[in-house]
């Protein structure tokens, strides 16, 4: 039996520009071609075989999207080709095509990893649907586990931090060379410039293995604070029936992350102060100090030095503090990254929603350029989600940017929107994501898997 193959392509980058790539194994040559006619219409790259033994050779020579095989196969059964892929790639979308008798075999090929099955006869868009919507995820995937792999080893931090202001080029130059140092930061800025952004820069870059903790002082009550912070043992209060690691403890050998530390209550600033100056911290109904190897990078909005002349901020925490200081810029005071950034955030939003990357069109630049952007990059973030959506601008008097998408289109972005803002709160916990949304735990998980979104990335360390 012939195989039908495409010539093999390099790796492709996750943009929608660049066809899908997909490795396809059916036996039956009259299907497989029919299939390869198909996808190719779509506009995708296949290259496609008879068996599943020389496709297979095939996955360390291209950047396959997916993999579409026939649950039946002369040389071994969809369950091997499953478990091979796994092995090269345990991301890697694998789409399997069976009949009606194979049903529970492709159901336990969903439980061993299997993206999902197909049960033949299929429609073409159907199966372009699926398809589409897996390689698309995939490529996200895959986008992401590289800018991961690049940040660790000391490079891709202009993708993380973006901006080709002169700005931005010295505040990347001055995290590669401070984040190696045990220095503690002060990171200021207005609200939506990236303060976190920064303060994982430096711990990716610093080398330390422990785990970044953040903690956001303003969303803690001030009852609760001391115990989230220290930690406390059994019976420390009323209500401490076990003791518990504070969030200092659990940043040992990593770093703390203290977003909004303007607001910490001014006698747990003399506590903080003690753990920079002796590196130690004492939980709550302790007797003894632990010693403590914490990186601590403290991040506020609001400028300090008022706040210390109103006797609400501690000037010997303050100095602490400002060994180094970041002082990241607003983003109307650097416009030169508005149309570079929003179209970098245009890109993430069509992987996420799986949608198509609209153009730029007059007169969205001009008005992009001329907003004040008082929300700053988060604003911008949100302007160009709205653009993949097809909605219009929020600003006053903007008009729509883009033609309107369907009805249906927007209500399941809009919805996919709703359940990640709901994971983020309730942090990857499945019970509180469904009392948050009101939805049965089937319902929610199958809302996850439509929307290809993942629980357990929202999930604290």
């Amino acid at each position: 039996m012939n195989d039908t193959t495409d010539t093999p392509m390099h790796a492709a980058a996750a943009d929608d520009a660049v066809p899908l790539q997909l490795l396809v194994i059916e036996d039956d040559e009259h299907f497989r071609n029919g299939l390869v006619a198909a996808l190719r219409l779509a506009g995708l790259q296949v290259q496609a075989f008879g068996r599943a033994g020389a496709a297979l050779k095939k996955l360390p020579d291209c950047a396959f999207d997916l993999v579409l095989s026939d649950l039946r196969l002369p040389d071994m059964d969809g369950l091997q080709v499953l478990t091979s892929c796994r092995a090269f790639d345990a991301e890697l979308p694998v789409l399997l095509m069976t009949g009606h008798a194979e049903i529970d075999t492709a159901v336990a090929a969903i439980k061993q990893g299997a993206y999902d099955f197909i049960e033949k006869p299929f429609g073409r868009d159907r199966l372009i649907t699926l398809v589409q919507r897996a390689g698309r995820q995939f490529r996200l995937a895959r986008e992401n586990r590289s800018l991961r792999s690049r940040l660790a080893s000391g490079g891709a931090l202009a993708d993380v931090l973006c901006g080709d202001s002169a700005a931005m080029k010295s505040l990347r130059e001055l995290i590669v060379r401070i984040a190696p140092t045990p220095v503690d930061v002060l990171v200021c800025g207005e609200t939506g410039t990236g303060k976190e952004l920064v303060a994982r820069a430096l711990h990716e870059h610093s080398g330390r293995r422990g785990a970044f903790v953040p903690i956001n002082c303003a969303a803690v009550p001030d009852t609760l604070i001391e115990s989230e912070l220290f930690g406390h043992e059994s019976g420390a209060f009323t209500g401490a029936a076990k003791a518990r690691t504070g969030r200092i403890e659990h940043a040992h050998g990593g770093t703390l992350f203290l977003d909004e530390i303007e607001a910490m209550p001014a006698a747990l600033q003399a506590k903080l102060l003690r753990v920079l100056q002796e590196r130690e911290v004492q939980r709550l109904g302790a007797n003894q100090a632990q010693p403590i190897d914490v990186r601590v990078v403290a991040a506020s909005n609001a400028e300090l030095e008022p706040l210390i002349a109103q006797g609400s901020f501690r000037a010997d925490l303050f100095y602490r503090l400002n060994v180094v200081k970041l002082q990241l810029p607003p983003l109307r005071e650097r416009r030169d990254d508005v149309l570079p950034l929003f179209g970098h955030f245009m890109r993430n939003a069509a992987l996420r929603f799986q949608r198509d990357v609209p153009a730029l069109e007059s007169p969205l630049p001009e008005q992009l350029l001329a907003h004040a952007w008082p929300g700053n990059v988060r604003e911008l973030k949100s302007a160009a989600e709205r653009h993949v959506l097809g909605l219009a601008p929020l600003w006053s008097g903007a008009a729509a940017a883009a033609a309107p998408a369907s009805l249906q289109a927007t209500l399941d972005a809009l919805e996919a929107l709703l359940i990640e803002d709901a994971l983020k709160r309730c942090k990857g916990q499945p019970d509180a994501v469904c009392r948050a949304l009101d939805v049965s735990p089937a319902t929610l998980y199958r809302k996850l898997k439509a929307h290809g979104l993942q629980i357990d990335a929202h999930r604290e360390e």
